[in-house]
C-alpha cells in the first residue's frame, strides 16, 4: 500500500502465522456481519440516486488547492452513515480535467469514454492532483479519451477532515528509532499510542466510526452517479486497490473497467494486522535491494562494495545522528523515514545514497534537505495519519494486548529489523481504539460477475507484497495479472516500465487484457549520480 507511513514519516503497513493470528485477542467488534447490512445498501442507492440528480457543480478550484486552471473542482454530498442516508451529510472535494478529445501523437479526434476516477492509496491520501497527469506524455492518450477525476476521500484534506492531535505538536523534531527497543521505550510508545487513540475519539466523537473502507467504496459509487456514469472506470493504486476490490464485490454491475495497481491482499484475515506484519518483512528485502545497488556503485558513493558494508555505513550514520542530530533537525527517526521512501521507490536511490555519502564525508546538507520534517506540512501530515488510523482501526479487529504485538514483532525484528518497530508505532493506536470494529468483507467475484479487470504488480514491491496481487487475482475471476519481474517500485501505472504501460493503455482504451497472466521485464535500475552533482 501507499501508506501514511511513507508520506508522514511515521512507519508503514503490516504478518504473523495463521496459528498466531487465531490466538490473537481482538478488540470488541461491533455486531457487524461479514457482509454489509441491507439498510446500508438501501442508503447507498438513495444517496446515488440523489447524486445523479444533483450532479457536481464544477468550477474554478480554490486557491489553496494549488491546481492549474485546466483543472476544475466541485463538491459531492454523501451520507456520514449510509444506514441513515437522510441524516448528517459530509462533503467530499472532487477535481476534474475534461477529456481533450484529440490524440496528440496522430492529431486525430478521439471519442470520449467517460470519467476515469483515481484513488492513489493511503488511507489518508488525496487524489485531487490526479487530473494534472493529463499533461504528462505517458498519460496524454488516456487524457484524450477520459475526463480525469480525482477526489479527496472522507476525512482527507477539505473532505470532512479528521484530526487526532494538535498538528503543531505532531512533529517531534530529531527523534530516536531503535531497531530493538527497550522495555521502557515500549511502555512509553504504548502510552503515546493510547493517548493518540483517545484524541481521535475526543476530536471526532461518534462520527469516528464512519470512516471505513466500506464507506469509502460506497462514496465511490455515489461519485460515479454524480459524474453521470452508469458504470465506473476506476484506477486504484495501493490502498486504492482495496477500495476497488470492495466496490467490485458490493457493486459488480456498476463496474466498467477497473485497474488494481500494486494490490493490497484483500483476504479478510489479513486486514489489517497481518498485512502490516507482511509488509515489515517485505521491506527488509527491499532495503537489501537498495544496499546491493549502492554496493555496485561503490566507486561513486564510497559506501561499501558489498551490501553488508553499505549497511554498516548506514549504521554509522544512524549512530552519529543519535549522538548529534544533523543540523539540529535530523535524528535516526527522520533518517529512517527518508530511507523508507527509497524502499518504496527506486528513483530515490541516487539521492539517498548521495546524502549518506556526503554526510560521511562531512557534509550533512543533502541529508538535512532530504530528511528534515517540514513544519508547514505538519497539518497535512497529521491529517494523513489520522485518516490512516481511523480507517484501518475501524475496518477490522486488532490485538488489544500489547504482549501480542511485542511477541510477533520481536520475532519478526530478528530477521527484519529495518521497518518492523517503526511500523508498530504507526499502527499501535489500533490496540486502544475506542470505536467499534467491523468484520472485513469477503472480497470475491465469480466468473462473469465482472467485466475483465486488470491487476498490476511488481514482484519485489514491499509496500504491497506480491502475494496480495496473487490473492486478489484469485478472488476476482476473469481478472488479468500483469507482473513486473525482479522489480520493487510501488505503483506501476504510468511509471518507468513501457511494457506495463502498454497493457494499461490497451485495457483502458480498448478493454483488452493480455489473457489471464502476462509478465514484463524489469524497468532499468536508476543510474548513479556523482556525489558532487
Amino acid at each position: 500500500m501507499r501508506t501514511a507511513a511513507a508520506l508522514v514519516a511515521a512507519g508503514s503497513l503490516l504478518l504473523t502465522t495463521p496459528a498466531a493470528a487465531a490466538r490473537t485477542p481482538a478488540a470488541a467488534s461491533a455486531p457487524a456481519p461479514g457482509s454489509p447490512s441491507a439498510s446500508e445498501a438501501r442508503g447507498t442507492a438513495v444517496a446515488a440516486a440523489r447524486a445523479a440528480s444533483e450532479g457536481i457543480g464544477f468550477g474554478p478550484c480554490a486557491e489553496e488547492q494549488e491546481l492549474p486552471p485546466t483543472v476544475e473542482c466541485g463538491t459531492l454530498s454523501v451520507p456520514l452513515d449510509y444506514a441513515r442516508p437522510d441524516g448528517e451529510r459530509i462533503r467530499l472535494t472532487v477535481s476534474r480535467s475534461r477529456a481533450t478529445g484529440m490524440d496528440s501523437a496522430t492529431g486525430r479526434a478521439v471519442p470520449r469514454q467517460g470519467s476515469l476516477v483515481n484513488n492513489p492509496g493511503g488511507p489518508g491520501v488525496s487524489g485531487m492532483y490526479f487530473p494534472m497527469l493529463g499533461v504528462v506524455p505517458g498519460w496524454k492518450r488516456l487524457a484524450a479519451a477520459y475526463d480525469l477525476v480525482g477526489y479527496a476521500p472522507r476525512g482527507v484534506g477539505r473532505s470532512a477532515p479528521l484530526s487526532c492531535t494538535d498538528p503543531t505538536a505532531f512533529q517531534q523534531g530529531p527523534a530516536p528509532a531503535p531497531r530493538y527497543p527497550s522495555a521502557a521505550v515500549k511502555r512509553e510508545r504504548a502510552a503515546r499510542a493510547a493517548a493518540y487513540a483517545r484524541g481521535c475519539a475526543e476530536r471526532s466523537g461518534d462520527a469516528l466510526r464512519h470512516y471505513t473502507s466500506l464507506n469509502n467504496a460506497r462514496d465511490l459509487d455515489v461519485l460515479r452517479a454524480a459524474l453521470g456514469e452508469t458504470r465506473l472506470t476506476f484506477l486504484g493504486s495501493s490502498y486504492g486497490t482495496y477500495i476497488g476490490a470492495l466496490y467490485a464485490t458490493l457493486f459488480p454491475s456498476h463496474v466498467r473497467r477497473m485497474v488494481f495497481d500494486s494490490a493490497v491482499n484483500p483476504a479478510p484475515e489479513r486486514i489489517w494486522y497481518r498485512n502490516n506484519l507482511a509488509q515489515s518483512a517485505a521491506f527488509e528485502d527491499r532495503w537489501a535491494d537498495f544496499r546491493a545497488w549502492a554496493a555496485r556503485h561503490h566507486d561513486v558513493y564510497g559506501l561499501g562494495d558489498t551490501a553488508r558494508k553499505v549497511g554498516d555505513s548506514y549504521d554509522v550514520v544512524r549512530e552519529r545522528l543519535a549522538r548529534e542530530p544533523a543540523g539540529g533537525k535530523v535524528g535516526p527517526a527522520q533518517l529512517h523515514a527518508a530511507m523508507l521512501k527509497a524502499a518504496y521507490y527506486d528513483d530515490h536511490w541516487p539521492q539517498r545514497a548521495h546524502a549518506l555519502s556526503a554526510y560521511l564525508k562531512g557534509d550533512p546538507a543533502p541529508l538535512v534537505e532530504q530528511a528534515e520534517e517540514q513544519p508547514e506540512a505538519a497539518a497535512e501530515a497529521e491529517n494523513t495519519r489520522a485518516v490512516y488510523l481511523a480507517v484501518e482501526c475501524n475496518d477490522a479487529p486488532w490485538p488489544t494486548d500489547f504482549a501480542v504485538w511485542d511477541r510477533d514483532n520481536t520475532r519478526l525484528a530478528r530477521r527484519a529489523p529495518f521497518e518492523t518497530w517503526d511500523n508498530v508505532w504507526t499502527n499501535l493506536p489500533c490496540a486502544y481504539w475506542p470505536a467499534p470494529r467491523q468484520r472485513p468483507l469477503d472480497v470475491r467475484a465469480g466468473q462473469d460477475a465482472l467485466p475483465p479487470t486488470l491487476v498490476l504488480a511488481a514482484e519485489r514491491d514491499a509496500a504491497t507484497p506480491y502475494d496480495g496481487a496473487l490473492e486478489l487475482h484469485r478472488r476476482l475471476a476473469g481478472s488479468a495479472l500483469v507482473t513486473e519481474r525482479d522489480a520493487g517500485s510501488h505503483g506501476l501505472a504510468g511509471g518507468a516500465n513501457a511494457c506495463v504501460n502498454a497493457h494499461l493503455t490497451a485495457y483502458l482504451l480498448e478493454g483488452r487484457v493480455p489473457g489471464r497472466r502476462a509478465s514484463c521485464a524489469p524497468h532499468p535500475a536508476p543510474a548513479p549520480a556523482a556525489p558532487a552533482s
